[in-house]
């Protein structure tokens, strides 16, 4: 696969010691895009490619937190089929709603906040789920990443949802240097093209969990990895 080169030829095995600007991030997103196909989609993000329904974003966001993608899935197919509208899933009780979603994290939490949230849809909103985040971080469970991933995903208007893999991978490319995702969100909105917006969650989060790890990222794998200056990286694979 054709790498991403920033400067000067470099011997096999070094790296760039130069951040990814705003001006390069264009480039390594669409060398990572071209290579996301090998990797396996963030389920939130496929569920909302294949409904384009913000209630099943929305809800399926909920899932997701702490819970991995496989246990996500299963739970949100089990759920949809019983109760796909605010109205159908407000109906149901709340052990039954536990059953439905076990064994994702903290399911008897998530169970309580998915009944308020349709309580909220319905009292509110009409049963829609609204399409500004301002109005979708009132709804009580619902945080910075949720709120901007449905509205991106669901609805496709700008925002960037930043989770801990876009925090991280900004921060290790050099691209903002914060503490907090939160924080990410904010340099990101400055700094980040507007363009690169809405598939820049997709990709990374992606590419966090296929290759970008946490600790020991997979860098020999990294189609980026020449121009990569891996900040806080002391040990790849």
């Amino acid at each position: 696969m054709k790498q991403l080169t920033s400067g000067t030829p470099r011997t096999p095995g070094e790296v760039s010691r130069v951040p990814i600007t705003a001006g390069k991030i264009g480039a390594a997103l669409r060398v990572l895009r071209r290579a996301a196909p090998a990797w396996n989609a963030p389920i939130v993000s496929f569920i909302s490619i294949q409904t384009r329904d913000p209630f099943k974003t929305l809800i399926s966001c909920i899932l997701s937190l702490r819970t991995k993608d496989q246990t996500t899935a299963a739970a949100a197919q089990r759920l949809f089929e019983r109760a796909a509208t605010p109205e159908e899933m407000a109906a149901i009780g709340e052990r039954e709603l536990e059953r439905l979603i076990y064994p994702v994290g903290f399911y008897r939490t998530k169970a309580r906040v998915i009944r308020g949230i349709c309580r909220d849809l319905l009292e509110h909103h009409g049963g829609v789920v609204p399409d500004e985040i301002d109005a979708l971080l009132k709804l009580k469970g619902v945080g910075r990443k949720t709120a901007n991933l449905v509205v991106t995903q669901a609805y496709g208007k700008p925002g960037i949802c930043v989770d801990t893999h876009v925090h991280r991978i900004s921060n290790r490319w050099g691209l903002v240097a914060t503490r907090t995702p939160d924080k990410t969100e904010i340099e990101l909105r400055r700094v980040l093209p507007r363009r690169h917006w809405l598939g820049y969650n997709a990709i990374l989060v992606a590419f966090g969990q296929t290759i970008c790890h946490p600790i020991s990222p997979r860098c020999s794998a990294c189609p980026i990895a020449r121009a990569c200056p891996r900040i806080g990286v002391r040990h790849s694979r």
